[in-house]
């Protein structure tokens, strides 16, 4: 089947917005992850907090498990306004809206106490705001945990033992970049292809958190969990601008109000599903390695460097640092 012309996703995307603009009683949202998935889980409150809100005129319809597409897909039909919101990792959106990359720095947040501090407050606002010009208005930012590399063969415990290894990594420069440094080769393809790639031995390695190696059943073929924690790259939840102009001034502040709700939900519901993957993991054969962080903290100055030029998100990392 071909796939369908630019004027042709254009003429459907506005159709779309246009039903919005009517009176919206469902807008579809997307997410790569399973039904049960704490962000999947969340969107779905923010959906039920929205209900309340508008008394039943307004909820959300989460499309799960990749049903419509990647995240670079959904990410593309969000800003022509066919899908009304996605959630996605903030890496694929490093190209799009330049203040992404900052919370997507390598060892960047000391601690997820640290993390959530920084993202709720001022800073977090702001790269949520940067997005606006591209197309894309921010609600609010989920945890998406510690990221770490899960291997096949071997264990990685130093810097060494990552060099030449076929890493598979979000499709993003920067994380290219990361595991570059590492001395990694960065195989960039979306998450759905991971699976079959690391047991074929296309890639020798993938990197995500604890949730994610569990419920995408990578642990079955990458039985090594290297504790790099080499990222707190956070989700962010992303609204349709052209969807949301056609909003009235107090439908946006209860979609606002909602997915601000919903953020407290995630949490919980990420703190548990941490706990309860790791467990399902060990029981499933996984080995939790420690390594020596010190050695791939020291190699990433050159990531700093390529792609924080711009003195605005170097003054940003300064002031996520004085964060206490």
């Amino acid at each position: 089947m071909k796939k369908p012309s630019f004027f042709l996703k254009t003429l459907l995307a506005s159709a779309a917005v246009l039903a919005f603009s009517a009176q919206a009683t469902e807008f579809r949202s997307s997410d790569v992850h399973p039904d049960d998935y704490p962000t999947v889980m969340a969107v779905r409150h923010m959906s039920e907090e929205l209900s309340k809100a508008t008394g039943g005129k307004h909820t959300i319809k989460v499309f799960a498990k990749s049903a419509l597409g990647s995240e670079k897909d959904t990410i593309e039909q969000t800003k022509l306004g066919a899908l009304a919101m996605t959630r996605v990792n903030v890496a694929p959106m490093n190209n799009i809206c330049a203040a992404t990359m900052v919370p997507t720095m390598p060892f960047l947040f000391r601690s997820t106490e640290h993390m959530r501090k920084v993202l709720d407050g001022a800073i977090g606002d702001e790269i949520l705001k940067d997005c606006e010009a591209q197309g894309f208005v921010g609600l609010a930012f989920y945890d998406s945990g510690a990221r770490s590399i899960y291997t096949v063969k071997k264990p990685i415990k130093t810097l060494a033992d990552a060099k030449g290894l076929k890493v598979r990594v979000q499709q993003s420069d920067l994380w290219v970049s990361l595991l570059e440094a590492m001395g990694a080769n960065a195989t960039p393809m979306p998450y759905g292809e991971v699976y079959t790639a690391l047991k074929t031995g296309l890639i020798d390695a993938a990197e995500n958190n604890y949730p994610s190696y569990e419920s995408s059943r990578h642990f079955e073929v990458a039985k090594y969990y290297n504790k790099t924690e080499h990222s707190m790259a956070p989700e962010i939840l992303l609204f349709s601008k052209k969807v949301w102009d056609t909003l009235s001034a107090e439908e946006q502040k209860q979609i606002r109000a909602a997915a601000k709700e919903s953020v407290t939900y995630m949490r919980k519901l990420w703190d548990e599903r941490e706990t309860k993957s790791l467990a399902i993991v060990k029981a499933g054969g996984a080995e939790i390695v420690d390594v020596d962080k010190a050695s791939f903290q020291g190699a990433m100055k050159p990531v700093y460097d390529k792609y924080l030029k711009d003195p605005k998100l170097q003054d940003m990392v300064k002031r996520i640092n004085a964060v206490k």
